[in-house]
Order: structure tokens, then C-alpha cells, then sequence
């Protein structure tokens, strides 16, 4: 039987880099990289961050192929939620003027979903009923302190009881956090991340 790998998409501003076995079946104008003259802070230097454009470096084997990629970079982890009230509707945070939801950076020596938790509740400002499966990971590069940064995000699926009153964390940029049903996403979804809408997609709110 043939190995299945795992492909990866990481995201870079608005553009976002494939790493796969096959062609994505994302709708997508993807530029092909050649994988063998492939080195990441070089590619990443000389992206035009401005531009929204899809790559994808096609590799037999994407898992190593993004191993060497992360080992370019300095790794952050962090966690989050898609969190589901009682009234069946769900948590959105505006957050630096964009929507997005509640996440946060993994502590030392916790657990991806302790800390998924832990952020949603500081984030919030409410507390979590469940915290069940994981909903996907995603990856987003940036730049911090002059190096590049690889943030790999665990998200779960949460709920709470009722729909209590949220208290946004305003030190955390956090301005506004509410409840909204999926028949009201349509102005939150043209003022996000496309990660997001990757995060409401595996949570089949899209």
C-alpha cells in the first residue's frame, strides 16, 4: 500500500505557500517552485509581501520537504477555539481590527489543548463547558525581531453553557467579542484571515 503524507499550506500576509504530493484542490493560480533549489528564507525574502499569490512546492515526500522548512524557521505553537454557545451560536473575536478567533501561545510544559482552553477563557472572558476534537492545525509565517517565524496553531472544537456575556481582553488588542449565528457570518468573513475560513471550514460552518 502506498504511504499517504500529509500535505501542508502556510500562510505568508495574504499569500500562502503549498507543500504536496499532488495538485491542491483549492481553486487556486498556484506558481510551481522546484523543490530541489528550494530554500525558504530565500523564497520568503523575496516574496512580495504586498501580492496575494499561491505556491506550491511539489515533493514526494511533503513531510520532509516542510521539516526543512521549519528548521529554517524559529517555531512558535500556539492554540485556540471555534467555540459553540448553548443558542447554537459562535464566538468571534475583533481583534487589531480584523475578525478572528480566540487563540493564544502555548505555555511552557502545557498541553496544546490546556493552553486552547486556557486561552479562550483569558481571551473571553467566559468559561468552557467542553473542549472536544481537534478541528485542524494551521500555519502562518511572519517576522518577529528580525527572524522568521513559523506559528503552528491547534484548533479545537469548545462549547459553554447558555450564552454567557463575553468580556474581550482589551490588553490582548481583543476591542470586541460576540455571539453570531451562521446566517450572520457574511461581514465577518470578508474582514478576516483565509485561515480562519480554514478553521470554519473543518468546523462545517462553511
Amino acid at each position: 500500500m502506498a504511504q499517504k503524507y500529509r500535505n501542508y499550506r502556510i500562510y505568508i500576509n495574504d499569500s500562502s505557500l503549498f507543500i504536496a504530493d499532488s495538485l491542491p484542490d483549492e481553486g487556486l493560480d498556484l506558481q510551481l517552485i522546484d523543490v530541489q533549489s528550494f530554500d525558504f528564507i530565500t523564497f520568503y525574502k523575496n516574496l512580495d509581501k504586498g501580492a496575494a499569490k499561491h505556491y506550491l512546492l511539489r515533493s514526494d515526500d511533503p513531510k520532509a520537504t516542510f521539516k526543512k522548512l521549519k528548521d529554517q524557521c524559529l517555531l512558535i505553537k500556539a492554540a485556540g477555539g471555534l467555540v459553540k454557545s448553548g443558542k447554537g451560536n459562535y464566538l468571534f473575536i475583533l481583534r487589531n481590527k480584523k475578525w478572528d478567533l480566540p487563540k493564544g501561545k502555548v505555555e511552557s510544559g502545557e498541553k496544546m489543548k490546556e493552553a486552547a482552553l486556557r486561552e479562550v477563557e483569558e481571551e473571553c472572558g467566559v468559561k468552557i463547558l467542553t473542549n472536544d476534537e481537534k478541528l485542524c492545525r494551521t500555519y502562518h509565517i511572519y517576522e518577529m525581531g528580525g527572524k522568521v517565524v513559523l506559528k503552528k496553531t491547534n484548533w479545537y472544537s469548545m462549547t459553554v453553557k447558555g450564552q454567557p456575556k463575553l468580556i474581550p481582553q482589551q490588553e490582548e488588542g481583543i476591542t470586541k467579542a460576540g455571539w453570531y449565528g451562521k446566517d450572520a457570518l457574511g461581514p465577518l468573513l470578508s474582514n478576516t484571515y483565509q485561515l480562519i475560513l480554514d478553521v470554519l471550514k473543518a468546523g462545517k460552518l462553511l
